[in-house]
């Protein structure tokens, strides 16, 4: 039996990581099989020399040439954290027929004309901890985690589910000027936030609220900034559900999409420089993979050797498009070996999955100073913001079977309730009291009010130049003249 840490949760094997592409993405509802064991999901990245000598025949002296040319050249090439790598010169080949390999690709030679076929090949597996009813489906991949821990993860799913539902009623009605709901994530977040210490840095992109909120970060912060009143520590200039927490090591959200993948690399690479013991995750959507900013800090994370970890929560749809019109290939995990990551599959709505990928992904990425991706597969259930009506692209019946047949809140609450850590009452009572923390919060918000205009100006340069003091002197004299016209009772003054 794997033996417990000192957290309680059970520790188990390292999860192996795929180090090759695979195939084309299935459409939703038929996606690639489960992978339930260890056996499912080893490396495919050969050991030094290839394989046993004793799986072959006895080589013949060229082949034993070229074995001893894998080896040697196994040895002196980069490994992680070894230096850089050197260039063989042609003194040092074991044999006058053998040539150097190609600088740009460690592979065999083919004789035979043969393109990769995507579509042939099968997916890279989802792997999973437990089934939709919440049945462990694997116990060695069980992470045994403790009654509180999972409690927490429960209620952090289920408190942010409660604000996203009051928010985006608040928008409705007009309260506040837009949001956009996580129902159906939440998941990915509660279970990568767990698996992450406390000190490492967060790049998400705008639909990881759970991970702050799961950090501590409090309802009347997150009401604060939706409502862009005094308490925001944005001072109410950036637009809702873009969240920032220096205390919480959660760095501003920038909308502009893929924006913070190379920022992220470039974070973790200076964390690297200093040797601080940290990792760095980023989060984004399989929409943003598609942008080049996503393609340039993948290369960057691998050739730098960076600790950190790429979290794609792949929902099915960037904004109103459909996976199958942005990519042809098997998904994003299938990409990462391309880049140098190590990369895997996992169900995004199987919170202990998510948690286990993460917690592996964080652990080796310290450990040995290189990029992980993980693509986490879920579903958007809600629209992807209060602009948007996804009824014009996809059906109801879609949605209400995610909605019903497989929500991560579900699925942990059969786990709870299967283990006996949780009831009926209990729900029903914790529902009620999450709604009111919620409700109060949002009421304390709505009461405050918005920042002093002049706010508008500060904050960008350390002494202010001339260009902007002459537009905060036509704004107070555009607002002597007009004041009437705008409602400055709601401003601080």
């Amino acid at each position: 039996m794997p033996a417990a840490s000192a957290s309680g949760a059970r520790s188990h094997a390292p999860l192996p990581f795929l180090t090759v592409p695979r195939s084309r993405a299935a459409p939703p509802g038929a996606t690639p099989p489960y992978a339930l064991t260890h056996a499912s999901r080893r490396f495919t990245t050969p050991p030094p020399g290839g394989p046993s000598p004793a799986a072959k025949p006895r080589p013949s002296a060229k082949m034993a040439a070229m074995a001893a040319w894998r080896a040697l050249r196994w040895r002196l090439l980069r490994t992680p954290g070894s230096g850089p790598a050197r260039r063989l010169s042609t003194a040092e080949f074991p044999s006058p027929e053998e040539k150097p390999q190609f600088p740009g690709a460690s592979a065999d030679f083919a004789d035979r004309l043969e393109f990769i076929q995507p579509n042939v090949i099968s997916g890279i597996p989802i792997y999973r901890v437990m089934d939709r009813q919440g049945h462990i489906v694997s116990p060695e991949e069980d992470p045994q985690l403790p009654k509180e821990l999972v409690l927490k993860l429960y209620k952090t799913m289920t408190l942010l589910n409660t604000m996203d539902r009051i928010l985006y009623e608040s928008q409705r009605q007009g309260r506040i000027s837009f949001y956009m709901t996580n129902y159906g994530e939440e998941g990915t977040h509660v279970g990568s936030a767990a698996a992450l210490d406390d000190t490492d840095l967060v790049f998400g992109q705008y639909r990881e609220a759970g991970v702050l909120m799961y950090r501590g970060y409090p309802l009347d912060l997150f009401m604060a900034q939706c409502y862009g009143n005094t308490s925001d520590p944005g001072k109410g200039r950036q637009m809702p559900v873009h969240y920032g927490c220096r205390d919480r090591h959660f760095v501003t959200i920038s909308s502009p999409l893929a924006t913070q993948i190379p920022q992220a690399v470039g974070a973790a690479y200076a964390i690297k420089r200093a040797d601080a013991n940290r990792a760095v995750i980023c989060y984004f959507g399989e929409g943003a993979a598609s942008e080049g900013d996503a393609h340039a800090g993948f290369n960057f994370a691998a050739t730098l050797e960076c600790p950190i970890v790429f979290f794609c929560r792949n929902n099915g749809y960037a904004i109103s498009t459909p996976t199958s019109e942005q990519y042809r290939g098997d998904g994003i995990a299938a990409r990462g070996p391309g880049y140098g990551l190590l990369s895997i599959r996992v169900d995004g709505n199987d919170v202990f999955a998510v948690y286990n990928a993460t917690k592996e992904a964080r652990r080796r990425a310290v450990a040995e100073n290189q990029p992980f991706l993980i693509e986490a597969m879920t579903y958007r259930i809600g629209h992807h913001s209060t602009s948007d009506d996804s009824s014009a692209y996809r059906s109801v019946d879609e949605v209400n079977y995610w909605d019903k047949q497989d929500h991560p809140i579900s699925r942990l609450r059969h786990y709870m309730l299967n283990r006996g850590w949780w009831d009926e009452e209990e729900e029903k009572g914790w529902r009620k009291s999450s709604r009111k923390m919620v409700m109060e919060a949002f009421e304390q918000a709505e009461r405050k009010l918005k920042p002093n205009p002049q706010l508008l100006f500060s904050d960008v340069y350390r002494e202010m130049p001339p260009h902007l003091r002459r537009q905060r002197a036509a704004l107070e004299r555009h607002l002597q003249h007009y004041g009437e016209h705008y409602p400055l009772e709601h401003f601080e003054k």
